[in-house]
């Protein structure tokens, strides 16, 4: 582990949560936790170092461990370390702790419900459903037994968790909002079955089914490189915004919605955004309002338009549809867009800040674009839709593949909150580290 150590002596915490994340499993554990202790404690993290501390046995002195090791760690320290680093968004780490923990308490199903949130916010669920199943005589229905199908459900074994849903009794006011959304998940499944095959690759068909929200294009680029249909880096352009309203159009047509206006959000981006639509859409612009009514509102990227705005919009107005252009996949919102344009894990708006290649070969940053923001929407409702071929590899996204899609659903789309969706679910997609 000389890397690690080197990214820990020269002050690289995120290089060295990354080594940590890809060797975790394959690590001795005292090691994995005094290098845990060292980037806890150059980030501030007291309840992590301290609970680190205890597993690796230094004492908090944060040297290298002796040949040998020291006392091996107990079921509780192993247990206080793995919740730890969950707690503080390193679920990867806690996981081989939890797993020893339960090696040495294997009837203790504290120990079990860790493993299977640590997992759980890892996006590793089949090995959650794994976990559960492996100690099943523990399992209580509430909670145990509803992750076991909320989790088969993210790794795409929808049968499964209906099987497991239906034996679940009714939940105390505790549990009873995690019962509601999962039924809500389930009958989005049932609701899309007869026209996508929700299988590993069905990204459109498992957006809808998890969250609610109809994806309008899928990323020709990648596809089978890793991808899915998931931009990793996007180079936004009017086009592509001309063609995400256009398909938001037959959405809307399909469902039977009709906006009577549309809301336009503070940020900069979503107000040209929003201006673009209501004059390709024929519908007034006017101030977003939370609780209004048959409002179609517009957001280019929900994580800029900030949280007051974003507390307004959990629960939906009678009628109001929340359409979301560019969706950060890696750091999702928290809400979730009833429709989605794309799914990105970096995009620079057209009117942004970005890189360009000049003829003569040089690449150079471009300034931002200052024009007033209905000067810039004038140049998605002159732009021609963009349909971007791709590299080739791609399977064909045809304009009307997301109004299919809701057309056979409309009946489960629009309903309950907007909850965020964590977890890409069983499609899954090549990310930057």
């Amino acid at each position: 582990m000389d890397d690690a150590q080197a990214l820990l002596d020269n002050g690289d915490v995120p290089g060295l949560i990354r080594h940590l994340r890809a060797n975790a499993e394959k690590m001795e554990l005292q090691e994995l936790a005094r290098l845990t202790e060292g980037a806890a404690a150059a980030s501030g993290f007291d309840d992590l170092r301290e609970a680190a501390a205890a597993v690796a046995g230094t004492g908090g002195r944060l040297g290298r461990l002796r040949p040998g090791g020291r006392r091996p760690p107990g079921a509780q320290e192993l247990y206080d370390f793995g919740y730890a680093c969950v707690e503080r968004g390193v679920p990867t780490l806690a996981v081989p702790a939890l797993r020893a923990a339960l090696e040495l308490l294997p009837g203790e199903v504290g120990l079990v419900r860790e493993l299977a949130a640590a997992l759980e916010h890892d996006d590793r669920h089949a090995e959650v459903v794994e976990a559960l199943d492996a100690h099943a005589a523990l399992l209580e229905p509430w909670p145990d037994r509803y992750l076991l199908a909320y989790n088969a459900f993210m790794a795409g074994d929808a049968a499964r968790a209906q099987d497991v849903a239906r034996g679940l009794p009714e939940p105390d006011e505790t549990w009873a909002p995690a019962g509601e959304r999962l039924e809500r998940m389930l009958a989005r499944a049932r609701a899309v079955r007869p026209v996508t095959p929700l299988d590993a690759l069905d990204l459109r068909g498992w957006q809808f089914a998890i969250g609610g929200a109809v994806l309008l294009s899928r990323s020709p680029h990648g596809f089978s490189a890793g991808m899915a249909g998931r931009f990793a880096y996007l180079g936004d352009g009017y086009g592509i915004c001309r063609r995400a309203i256009e398909r938001l159009r037959l959405v809307l047509d399909a469902a039977g919605v009709r906006p009577e206006r549309v809301g336009l959000l503070p940020d900069r981006s979503s107000a040209i955004l929003g201006l673009a639509a209501a004059e390709l859409l024929g519908l007034p612009a006017e101030p977003f309002e939370p609780g209004r009514p048959d409002a179609l509102v517009v957001a280019y990227d929900l994580n800029e338009a900030g949280e007051n705005v974003l507390g307004g919009l959990w629960e939906r107005a009678a009628g109001q549809v929340l359409f979301e252009h560019a969706t950060c996949w890696t750091d999702p919102p928290p809400v979730t867009a009833d429709v989605s344009g794309l799914l990105h894990q970096v995009a620079v708006p057209p009117w942004g800040a970005g890189l360009r290649a000049r003829p003569d070969g040089p690449v150079e940053r471009t300034e931002p674009d200052g024009r007033p923001p209905a000067e810039i929407a004038a140049e998605i409702v002159r732009a021609e839709p963009d349909a971007d071929e791709g590299d080739g590899d791609a399977p064909p996204d045809p304009d009307d593949a997301a109004a299919v899609l809701v057309a056979a659903a409309r009946a489960q789309w629009l309903t309950g909150p907007r909850e965020p969706v964590r977890s890409p679910g069983p499609v899954r997609s090549s990310r930057f580290a």
